[in-house]
Order: C-alpha cells, then structure tokens, then sequence
C-alpha cells in the first residue's frame, strides 16, 4: 500500500489519474487544432505529408477569401460577376463537397491520433462526442454551403435564360415591372399592375413609374405591328394598356417574335413614357407571395384599412391599418386589393410593398433561405434580364437600398386615364427622373401640386392616404 503522504508532508499524486487527463487534454487539443486548421494534428502527431498538403489547401482557402473580401471593396460588380459565373459556380460546388469530405477525414484521423484505446471510458465518451460533433458541424455547413451554390446555378439558368445584353440608355436602366395572376390554365394574361423601374446606372437612385392599366388610346412606335394596325392608337372596344398583351398574343401571326404580347406591350410603355426599355419583369403574384414568405414576411405601414377577398368571392378579412410585419397572402393582398377603395390607392400600395422588399432584401436573408427563395421566383418571374447582366444588377441592388426611391403615377387628376395627354405624361417622367438624379430643384408642375382625391377613410385621411406613394421624392418617408 502506498504512503500517501510524502515525507514532506505533500498530498500524493496519483500517476494514472494524471497520465490519463494528460492524455484527455491531447485528444481534445487535436481536435481544436483540427477545427482551427485542418491538418495541424497530423502535422504534429500523424502523417506530416498529409498535413502540410491540408494546411496549404486550408491557407489557400483562407487567402481566396480575403482576396475576395478585399477586391470586392474595390469591384463588387467584378466579384458578383464571378459569383454568378456558371462554371466557376460548379467548380465551387465540387470544391465544396471535396473539402468537406477531406475535413471529415482529418477530423476522424485526429480522433485516431488522440489515441482512444488509452483514454479512461469517461474520457473516451467525451471526446468521441466532440469528434463526432465536429463531422457532423463542418459537414453540415460546407454541404449545404455547395447545396447553396447548386440551387443558385440552377436558379439563374431557369430565369435568366436570355442571352441578349442592352446597355444603359442615357445612363440609365428602364425595366419593365408587371404583375399578373395568369397561372398556365388561363388564357389571355392581363396585368393587374404595370411599372416601370428607372435606375440611374451609376448611383442607383431609382424612380418607380406607375402606369394605370386602363389607359385608352395608347400609342405605339412608328414601324411596329400595332402601329400599323391601330396608327390612332388604341382605340378598339375594351382596349385599354392591360389588353395590349393579349391582342398580341391573339393575332401572333402578325409579328416576328416569341413573344408578342410583352413585345407589343414594351413598345406601348416606351411610347407612353418617352424612355427606352432594357428589359421586363413578368411577376406572377402568387410566387411574389411565396417569395415573401420564404424571407419572413415584410414590415409595411398599413396606411388604410384593406380588405382580403372580394375580387370575385367573399371579403374573408382584413389587414388593419398601423406598422406590422405582412405574411406573403397578407402582402399580395394590401398590393392588389381595391374592394372598398380604388385603382390609384392599389398603386400606391404597390410601391410601398415594392420599396419595402427593396430596402429588406438583404445578402444575408438571400443566401439563408436560397432554395425557398429560388423554389418561389422560378414560379414567380419570366424576365428578359440575360444572366451575364447579373453582376450589374446585384450591384445597382445593393446601390438602391441605401438611396431614396421616388415615384411618379400617371392618376387622375393630373392625368386622365379616358383621355391622356401623352405629351404632358413624358413631362412628367422626364422631370421625376430629373428631379431624382438632382439635376432640377423639386418641380412645381401640375402633378407635383395637384390635390389627390378625396377619399373617406376617416379623419386622418390625408395623412394615411397611401395614394400619396404615386408622387413621392422619397418612398422612405412616404410610405
């Protein structure tokens, strides 16, 4: 029996009680190292070849991050160029499959290297525990960082298939926005609401134009199809701006085109407008729901009481007035309901609804809800916008979002829908864009001045009239 005082009067140690937590603590500090750099165990402990080839691989890593991070301080458009690349996307994909699998490897290797066959069973269980959390962790996270990846590639070969680049014109990009609930069982698809996006190329300072579905007597450019056919424009029965589509499309025959309704509709708008369209944006509405969901839902000022239902069934509820966070079904129907209101107050909630997902559509919610994100836009977008266009619109993108967003509706009564003045709706247009590139004081033209409607929603109507968002320098404040 041991003399478990020491002659000095020291407590005794016991050698196997510390030979054993000595033991623990090289398990777990290979694994740290494992987890901190990848192949530092092996380095000290196991095979060196194999961990001087893991840590220049895991150092090589590193520096293309930093390289990354660094360059797109200087060139974020140049980085988002390779991020939508094609190939360097699946190259990324199989690198990130690669890595993890080599991650796992060392990690079960650094459990080997702590030599488990020597650990007391507690300590056994403990860092079989931990080695095993730490495969699981780094598995899960570089898989589904190449899941990510994969569903970003497929995302933008489905929906942005198009192969033809238009330039800015005169700085500036001009999209199309329209939104439909025309699903494949319907015939004869008619926005409910038509926009135009103009983004200065430079700043990003964006002017969101708001054009009224039943404008009569549209025009269209000299030497196009429905020039020909309508040269006073418009002005068949029920032929308002929503109908150019399906009459194009009705009499497809006529044009050279795949698409003759969206064709025939970019031609109207520019002749309305006075700007040259880049490109459209068909949104269905039911994805845009969707789309809202899969990020959270959306915070939106409620700026009047509007009803759910009621275009064509039952009114089923309401989304009372005041700041709250919308669901995707909630959202779409403050965007498009006007039971119990009017077309011009639908206008303004859309651009409330569209400055809200522009000012909350961050990188961060993009990349942690991609598949929900790509599931929905696939079902919600057609789109004219070719993928090597990208790079400048994830740019001018993150340019908005930090600039104001104004707008320009042409309503009643500045402008009548019955009876336009197309010269007077290019005035118009011309001065919002003037007024948002700082290039002109605030106009004092008609629209500018004009009272709205009256509408009866109580006693603080003008102050929640969100038909105020039809004419706005600053949607932010606005809205």
């Amino acid at each position: 029996m041991h003399d478990r005082t020491s002659a000095l009067g020291g407590d005794y140690v016991d050698p196997d009680g510390a030979t054993a937590k000595i033991r623990f603590r090289r398990a777990l500090t290979l694994a740290a190292m494992t987890l901190l750099m990848p192949g530092s165990a092996q380095l000290v402990q196991g095979n060196k070849r194999v961990g001087r080839v893991a840590i220049r691989v895991w150092l090589s890593v590193i520096a293309l991050v930093v390289l990354g991070v660094l360059w797109s301080l200087v060139d974020r458009q140049f980085m988002f160029g390779l991020a939508t690349n094609a190939f360097l996307l699946t190259l990324g994909r199989w690198t990130l499959i690669a890595l993890a699998i080599g991650w796992m490897a060392l990690i079960v290797d650094a459990w080997r290297l702590g030599r488990p066959q020597e650990l007391a069973r507690p300590h056994l269980a403990i860092s079989t525990v931990l080695h095993g959390a730490l495969v699981v962790g780094t598995a899960a996270i570089l898989f589904f960082a190449s899941h990510t990846v994969s569903v970003m590639n497929g995302f933008t070969d489905t929906v942005f298939a198009s192969n033809t680049v238009s330039k800015p014109h005169e700085g500036r990009y001009n999209i199309l926005l329209l939104g439909t609930d025309a699903g494949q069982d319907r015939v004869g698809m008619r926005p409910d609401s038509i926009n135009v996006a103009s983004v200065d190329a430079e700043t990003g300072k964006a002017v969101i134009i708001g054009l009224p579905r039943n404008l009569e007597n549209v025009p269209f450019p000299k030497g196009s199809v429905m020039r020909e056919q309508f040269p006073d424009g418009f002005d068949c029965e029920g032929c308002y701006l929503n109908a150019v589509n399906t009459w194009a499309n009705d009499h497809a025959d006529l044009f050279d085109s795949d698409e003759p309704g969206l064709e025939a509709t970019m031609g109207a708008v520019e002749e309305i407008t006075g700007l040259k369209l880049n490109y459209y944006v068909l949104i269905n509405m039911k994805g845009f729901s969707r789309l809202i969901d899969a990020v959270g839902g959306v915070r939106i000022n409620v700026r009047e009481r509007t009803a759910i239902g009621g275009i064509g069934s039952p009114i089923r509820g309401y989304i009372e007035a005041g700041e709250q966070r919308l669901s995707g079904d909630k959202a779409l129907w403050y965007a498009r309901s006007r039971v119990e209101n009017d077309d011009w107050s639908r206008m303004g909630r859309q651009k409330c609804v569209l400055n809200a997902m522009v000012r909350q559509l961050n990188p961060r919610k993009v990349l942690m809800n991609m598949q929900e994100i790509a599931d929905s836009s696939s079902a919600m977008l057609h789109t004219s916008i070719p993928r090597r266009d990208l790079d400048v619109f994830m740019d001018l993108a993150l340019k908005t979002r930090h600039e104001p967003i104004s707008s320009v509706s042409l309503v009643p009564p500045v402008i009548y829908t019955g009876n336009p003045d197309y010269d007077k709706v290019r005035r118009l247009v011309a001065d919002a864009i003037e007024t948002s590139e700082g290039k002109a004081e605030l106009q004092k033209a008609a629209f500018a001045t004009a009272k709205l409607p009256a509408i009866s929603v109580g006693e603080q109507a003008a102050t929640k009239d969100p038909r105020k968002a039809n004419r706005s320098d600053d949607l932010d404040e606005t809205c």
